[in-house]
């Protein structure tokens, strides 16, 4: 009776599952997902950050925060040419404007978080942070272009003179940690590595080849393979997006022991949840949400879109199925919840989780075409 359920809302949505499909899923996602909904739900969320008083830094610029204005900056350009849009969005201007500001007064600009007594290391974590977001987002924008800026090319200079040199973090960056997963807290400096990676085979011109690069590169790779058995699912995903960019991240062996985890940790209808895939436990006590998420269903349909043909493609049938049928028409997002602690989904910060869903869902239905 539950798949009779199950395939009922997909045929409803436009969307029949295969024959020979494990879990309920779709061929196509077609038209059943709202992509105006989906730009002027993340435009929204933008804007609100932009003016909200805790993201604000100085010299009239905000924050780039890793839950909204990372996926916000991976998915909209995406989005754009999908909606044939022939200019970036007004949020989308004012985003890189901030961060084209900071990165050409990098050193004028002050770190996102101050250093304290009790936290002596926030100001570096933060200019580490930054500093690899900065050349992730602008990359993909000169990706787009097909040329490296100038600016751009600024920000990976500032990157790379970040990054630990040696011991057993050689290779990755100090990473900012306030103990918020998924990425701000002990597990996130693999993550923000993965997306330094990302960020490197992003770029246009043959950037990855350049010489000058390649001794920061090859500790980049050392610190991603050596550290990656250690990592909990959701980062061994992200390695397996960053090895579609930059070849030779991990073994064939790797992506089939990550193929067979993510099965295990698949629900039965087709998505994933975050809370599968780590060990997280909430700080107020309250239990961890186990139902389907749009960020880790997208995230994990999005890596394996990428990483190329494979035996996972029934499963990525069914992320795409589970995504097309589960965004939010009204608002236009995707669903997700805090592995942190329990939250209101109707406030801003409670949104958080959602804004970082809903890019990476467009990501990966978009990489479906």
């Amino acid at each position: 009776m539950k798949y009779i359920i199950v395939v009922s809302v997909l045929f409803a949505a436009g969307i029949a599952p295969a024959a020979d499909e494990a879990v309920p899923g779709s061929a196509s996602t077609g038209a059943a997902w709202d992509r105006q909904a989906a730009a002027r739900y993340l435009d929204t969320r933008e804007i609100w950050w932009q003016g909200w008083s805790r993201s604000q830094r100085d010299h009239e610029t905000s924050c780039v925060s890793c839950h909204s204005v990372v996926p916000y900056a991976l998915s909209r350009p995406a989005l754009r040419k999908e909606l044939g849009e022939t200019a970036p969005s007004a949020a989308e201007s004012k985003m890189l404007e901030f961060i084209v500001k900071r990165v050409r007064l990098w050193n004028e600009v002050e770190t996102f978080y101050k250093s304290s007594a009790t936290d002596p290391n926030k100001g570096v974590e933060s200019r580490s942070t930054e500093a690899v977001l900065n050349a992730l987002i602008l990359a993909g924008y000169d990706a787009e272009k097909g040329h490296l800026s100038d600016v751009t090319r600024a920000a990976f200079d500032a990157m790379w003179t970040l990054q630990v040199p040696s011991g057993p973090k050689g290779g990755a960056w100090v990473w900012l940690n306030f103990h918020y997963s998924p990425w701000e807290a002990d597990e996130s400096q693999y993550w923000g590595a993965a997306m330094a990676a990302i960020a490197v085979g992003t770029a246009p011109d043959n950037y990855r080849d350049e010489p000058t690069i390649q001794p920061k590169l090859e500790i980049l790779r050392g610190y991603l393979k050596r550290t990656y058995a250690a990592q909990p699912l959701v980062n061994q995903v992200a390695l397996l997006w960053a090895s579609s960019r930059l070849p030779g991240l991990i073994t064939d062996s790797e992506k089939a022991a990550l193929s067979d985890a993510l099965l295990a940790a698949r629900n039965s209808d087709g998505g994933w949840s975050l809370s599968a895939l780590a060990e997280y436990k909430r700080r107020d006590g309250t239990p961890l949400e186990t139902k389907s998420d749009g960020y880790a269903t997208g995230i994990t349909v999005l890596a394996l879109e990428e990483a190329g043909p494979t035996t996972m493609q029934p499963a990525i049938r069914g992320g795409l199925a589970w995504l097309a049928a589960n965004q939010d028409r009204s608002e236009g997002l995707w669903p997700a919840w805090s592995v942190n602690k329990q939250r209101d989904p109707a406030s801003d910060p409670g949104r958080f989780m959602s804004d970082a869903a809903t890019g990476y869902a467009v990501l990966a239905l978009l990489g479906s075409r």
